[in-house]
């Protein structure tokens, strides 16, 4: 397939923490191309969880691409990674519920994500 081969290959770290937890928070992400970095992006909430900063990190580093493409993204967030990996399909076919009937966290977030995944090949690490 020609078109993948013109796809760009991105690495993309992102990291979130809230201090206390819930309290003031922050999210960053580094966008890197061919090892050298493209991009730094950071963010702060008055008021946020540790989850809802690891979400928005990566939200907003896969928003700031205008292209499409091939993406390795590297969180520290078994919350993001298992969410988006398995969680998340479990919870759109329970419409956004969770296996104890409760409302999905952070669903904003999640839907948002999933709107910016779509647009890339992402893989999780």
């Amino acid at each position: 397939m020609a078109d993948n081969q013109s796809i760009r290959e991105l690495v993309i770290y992102t990291d979130g923490a809230c201090s206390p937890n819930p309290g003031p928070g922050g999210w960053g992400a580094v966008i890197i191309k061919d090892d050298s970095i493209i991009s730094e992006l950071s963010g702060w909430a008055q008021s946020s969880t540790n989850n809802r900063m690891e979400l928005t990190g990566a939200v907003e580093a896969l928003k700031a691409l205008k292209k499409r493409s091939r993406i390795k993204l590297y969180t520290d967030s078994i919350y993001l990674k298992n969410g988006i990996t398995d969680w998340v399909n479990k919870w759109q076919i329970n419409n956004w519920r969770t296996a104890d009937r409760k409302e999905v966290k952070n669903a904003d977030l999640w839907r948002q994500l999933l709107i910016q995944v779509d647009r890339h090949e992402v893989q999780w690490h």
